[in-house]
């Protein structure tokens, strides 16, 4: 195991050092951590030895640490915003009867001493030398000892106390499908500093950030349980267990009460482990290099779609890998826990039951954020669209690659869902932080689906095959980094020659609306005049079908003049014409054919239904 831990960390490091450009900088983190669980308690003592490097120009005086277990505590800014949102997670609210209404309760509200979450870090040194630390709430404060100047690397030091809450909210215990600890979030973490600053995000309600690094992570627990998640296993004949090769654990002495499990995470920007006495572990082996693990609860119910899935999961993988770019490290694990599905470094923790389908789906796309986020490592909590959106858009189109009926568009749900959301009133931009938005369904519609049509969109403007050039060339220019929304932007603009600047303004930073109509067509002399018009403020380039009364079709294309491009033809079978472009500052558009208007049958803006057009019911005009 440590051969493969040094070849890996050594391809992982050549691959971020070459991918870097002069200008571009990232911070980096080596965490070394011991941690002894008690699981009567439910309560660890831990500690942490940091080396810091920082890579910025900036001197540092303080740092700031996440303490996100510190959330799951009555009146804590978790608590207050699940009050007092519209309509909050359904996970984390009872409802109750007072008098003739339903009102719905805080779960966190409710939480005795012995059930909440808390984390909690002591003695903090730096170099030795104690600093001032100070715990706001899931913020850990520290004043330096002495400045981190540009270039320089320093030490800190520190020892923690957690308590894992019984409100399973991606991490806690005793979950409802049984799982006994998901430990996520559960270690004091250090918070990202980048180009735009200290990104010290309170714990709220959904999304992360963190610095890439390397974790040396030993666990002590209970002998009898099963330990899975991120890095690879140093010890397992230390501990009489085979992971890679699915053992059990053997020849413990009967005195013997606990184990530790030492784990190595290289070049990662989390760590994540779960545990319990009653998971079965199975190995599945790829020929593209990558071992996959799944680790569920020993529950006879389940066990036919988990079989049923591991195959699935292979197939995605590889997939993946084909649209997006190899998955880098020769690990990936797929354990039941937490409270839906979250994405975590090297795995994922998702609920077990229900039906094989709903199982699929959701590997799909939490094993898809291993691209977006894992490897992509944008900022989830400033732009959740990047992650969210883009791991939906490969969860779509790899569902439909294993599936055994496959549909034309992938993507409709996701457009629905958008349109509606546009048309609703609550939408706000995509450049909405992730814990503002004024109602869950309006965050998750925007990030999800606004998030996935943001790059099936860029198929109608630039073309398949150039979006798919452009996730490819994204993947290989940023990989272990932190890309920004422009980054994607410049990516889709050197593959394809586009300008795009416009699209990325228009689509992320406004709530502006595409809806183009087609207001007449009229017979003008031995020709017909088709008269469209751009009612909403987002311009498109216009892809338009004309379908004759003798079966006969042919295409038309209107350029858009502030792209600068020109699509290659998406149904090469019919014959298209490119016409005069279309300036955004005019919102009318005429175009002329020889042909009359009693042989035509019917006139289509966007026949493909790739343009997120709001109002799509003036979009076509049939002569009858």
């Amino acid at each position: 195991m440590t051969k493969l831990f040094i070849s890996t960390f050594f391809v992982l490091s050549f691959c971020l050092t070459m991918g870097q450009s002069t200008s571009y900088w990232q911070q980096h983190v080596d965490y070394k951590m011991t941690v002894s669980m008690d699981v009567n308690t439910y309560q660890y003592k831990g500690k942490q030895e940091l080396v810091y490097t920082n890579n910025s120009s900036d001197t540092l005086r303080r740092v700031f640490y996440h303490l996100y277990n510190n959330a799951f505590q009555p009146r804590s800014e978790m608590d207050m915003h699940l009050q007092s949102i519209k309509d909050p997670d359904a996970r984390m609210i009872n409802k109750i009867k007072v008098g003739d209404k339903e009102v719905k309760e805080s779960r966190i509200a409710k939480l005795l001493p012995n059930e909440i979450g808390y984390l909690h870090a002591s003695n903090f040194k730096q170099d030795g030398e104690k600093a001032v630390a100070k715990e706001v709430e899931t913020i850990l404060e520290v004043t330096l000892a002495k400045p981190i100047l540009p270039g320089k690397s320093t030490t800190f030091t520190l020892d923690f106390e957690g308590q894992v809450p019984v409100q399973i909210r991606r991490s806690g215990r005793n979950n409802a499908e049984g799982v006994e600890l998901s430990m996520a979030q559960w270690y004091p973490k250090m918070a990202e500093f980048d180009f735009e600053g200290w990104h010290a995000d309170a714990y709220i309600a959904r999304e992360f950030h963190g610095v890439w690094g390397n974790f040396d992570v030993s666990i002590t627990i209970d002998k009898n349980y099963l330990l899975g998640g991120s890095g690879y296993l140093q010890n397992g004949n230390e501990i009489g267990y085979n992971y890679q090769e699915k053992g059990v654990i053997v020849d413990i002495p009967k005195k013997q009460k606990t184990l530790t499990w030492h784990f190595i995470a290289p070049n990662v920007h989390d760590f994540t482990w779960a545990a319990d006495k009653n998971y079965i572990h199975d190995v599945v082996p790829t020929n593209f290099g990558t071992t996959l693990h799944f680790i569920y609860k020993n529950n006879t119910s389940i066990f036919e779609n988990w079989k049923f899935a591991e195959p699935k999961t292979v197939e995605l993988m590889q997939f993946y890998n084909q649209i997006v770019g190899k998955y880098p490290y020769n690990q990936y694990s797929v354990i039941q826990g937490g409270d839906g599905g979250m994405e975590y470094a090297m795995c994922t923790l998702i609920l077990g039951t229900g039906k094989a389908e709903g199982l699929i789906g959701l590997i799909a796309h939490e094993m898809g954020h291993s691209w977006f986020q894992h490897v992509l490592a944008s900022n989830e909590s400033k732009h959740p669209w990047m992650d969210e959106g883009f791991t939906s858009f490969i969860e779509d189109l790899g569902v439909n690659h294993v599936s055994e009926k496959k549909v034309e568009n992938p993507f409709f749900s996701a457009y629905r869902g958008y349109i509606s959301l546009a048309n609703s009133g609550k939408e706000q931009p995509l450049s909405t932080h992730g814990d503002r938005y004024d109602e869950n369904k309006s965050y998750s519609i925007a990030s999800y689906s606004k998030g996935e049509v943001f790059l099936a969109q860029l198929e109608y403007l630039i073309g398949e095959d150039n979006l798919m050039k452009t996730l490819r060339r994204y993947f290989y220019d940023f990989k272990f980094k932190h890309p920004t929304p422009n980054d994607i932007k410049r990516s889709a603009e050197r593959v394809s020659g586009a300008n795009l600047d416009w699209y990325l303004t228009d689509w992320t930073e406004t709530v502006n609306t595409i809806d183009y109509g087609i207001k007449e067509v009229a017979q003008e002399g031995v020709s017909t005049k088709i008269s469209l018009e751009r009612i909403g403020r987002t311009p498109m380039p216009i892809d338009l079908l004309i379908e004759y009364k003798d079966g006969t079709k042919e295409s038309f294309y209107i350029p858009l003049r502030m792209m600068s491009f020109e699509k290659e033809n998406p149904t090469p079978q019919i014959k298209r014409t490119v016409l005069k472009d279309w300036a955004w500052g005019n919102p009318k558009y005429q175009l002329s054919i020889n042909k009359q208007k009693a042989e035509i049958r019917k006139v289509t803006i966007d026949p493909s239904e790739l343009m997120a057009d709001v109002k799509p019911e003036n979009n076509s005009y049939e002569i009858k």
